[in-house]
């Protein structure tokens, strides 16, 4: 059995895919986070999963972006740790908006020309997770 130390103020994000950790990881820019510690464990045993990864990130709460990581994997659990203690367990779902996580494929949207313009994405059918570009209504499906 391996232990992974405690942290004293950060987040625990449970329930990953196997083998997603390491994408989540880039996707949101953890490692560019400055003086923060990031465990990465994958395959864990899970009773509801089978297998599992788990993302341990020390770090000032509210420095990671809820809305980015609910976008990713809304099925992700946080653990809001302080003072080595979880004090908060949130659920994630689909973001309503996002910004600059993906961006539009249209050639003619203002995006493409405008290279400062943010990259705004609208959830319009949250059943089917599809998200609209802000500026010109092109569609993203996630999965």
């Amino acid at each position: 059995m391996i232990n992974v130390g405690a942290i004293k103020e950060g987040y625990v994000l449970d329930h990953i895919k196997a083998g997603k950790a390491l994408s989540l990881y880039h996707d949101m820019k953890l490692d560019e986070l400055k003086d923060s510690t990031v465990a990465i464990i994958t395959n864990a045993q899970s009773k509801a999963m089978g297998r599992k990864d788990i993302l341990k990130v020390e770090c000032p709460v509210g420095t990671i972006n809820l809305d980015v990581l609910g976008f990713l994997d809304h099925n992700i659990t946080v653990n809001v740790i302080k003072d080595e203690q979880i004090v908060e367990k949130k659920k994630l779902s689909l973001p309503k908006e996002i910004h600059n996580v993906i961006t539009c494929k249209n050639p003619r949207c203002i995006t493409s020309i405008e290279q400062e313009l943010e990259q705004v994405f609208i959830l319009t059918d949250e059943e089917n997770a599809v998200y609209r570009c802000k500026y010109c209504e092109e569609k993203y499906r996630k999965n």
